[in-house]
């Protein structure tokens, strides 16, 4: 990266290379249908102010700032079981795959969805933060042509997937016109210098995120077993983590806590714990010592 990308204002050319790079990578129509911004976010907050209050139909259980968001922009807001819950909402809000369960739902009833709210003037907002390196199929491809109106915007996450959240950096993939709102809604130079030439580069490497769905894949098996060696059983979870129920979850996680991990855990529902992956080999033995079975705990002193 050139020492200059830190000292003065990206051009127009740099968000052009990377729009261009992210059309590819997510096989978007083309660079006309991509927004950059500072990490998705800010996009989670900045639709609902682009739609006139409604009814939002959240399929849920997921990520809460989605119902949050639209709920602080004057929308009324519902989390609903499933796909076939969200009645006739005119927006609706999927996480695939869901933040924390993984949860998944193939491309053709992610399409109908998207075809019955464009139908009735509606909206789908379809949040992709985990989708880059799971096997499912993206819905960015099939966003509206220009004169098809703004019934699908898609959100895909960059830190999650290349471990740089500290970057900032994020996309929306939508009809053009609804690119234009988002970006001027943004406001100039939305992405930092930096990072629009991080991105660029990471993205048109095809061939790393490739291995890097091969080593997560790896990773997140090694992490299951230790899982079940603890006594979890898992739930739910895509490559980059594993939901899991545990007969003690809160002596658990005090127990992670007390070694250094942090998981995620649910006040609704005590007993279950999302766990990301362990950075590198000391991490990953820390975790297995927490997770030894009580018996081998007790007898082998840790």
């Amino acid at each position: 990266m050139e020492a200059s990308a830190w000292t003065r204002l990206p051009g127009a050319a740099e968000v052009r290379a990377l729009r261009d790079a992210a059309a590819e990578a997510y096989r978007a129509p083309d660079a006309a249908h991509v927004v950059p911004a500072p990490g998705t976010q800010i996009l989670i907050e900045l639709l609902p102010r682009l739609v006139a209050p409604t009814r939002v139909a959240v399929v849920g259980p997921t990520y809460a700032e989605h119902a949050a968001a639209w709920a602080r922009a004057g929308h009324a807001v519902a989390e609903v079981g499933g796909i076939q819950a969200i009645g006739d909402a005119p927006v609706a809000v999927l996480v695939d795959p869901n933040n924390p369960d993984g949860r998944t739902h193939p491309l053709d009833e992610r399409l109908a969805l998207a075809a019955a709210l464009r139908a009735r003037g509606g909206l789908l907002v379809a949040d992709e933060a985990f989708a880059d390196l799971e096997p499912g199929a993206s819905l960015c491809p099939h966003v509206p042509h220009p004169n098809a109106g703004p019934a699908l915007v898609v959100l895909r996450s960059f830190g999650k997937t290349y471990g740089l959240a500290g970057l900032r950096l994020g996309f929306a993939v939508a009809d053009p016109g609804t690119a234009d709102r988002i970006a001027t809604a943004l406001g100039p130079w939305a992405v930092s210098g930096p990072a629009l030439a991080i991105g660029r580069a990471a993205l048109a490497d095809a061939a790393w995120r490739a291995q890097a769905a091969r080593a997560r894949e790896a990773d997140a098996g090694r992490l299951d077993r230790l899982i079940a060696r603890g006594g979890g059983r898992i739930v739910g979870g895509t490559r980059l983590f594993r939901t899991a129920d545990f007969a003690d979850g809160p002596g658990l996680y005090r127990r992670l806590a007390e070694a250094g991990i942090a998981v995620r855990r649910f006040a609704e529902r005590p007993e279950r714990l999302r766990f990301g992956l362990p950075a590198g080999k000391a991490a990953w033995c820390r975790l297995a010592r927490v997770l030894k079975p009580e018996g081998f705990r007790l007898q082998g002193g840790g």
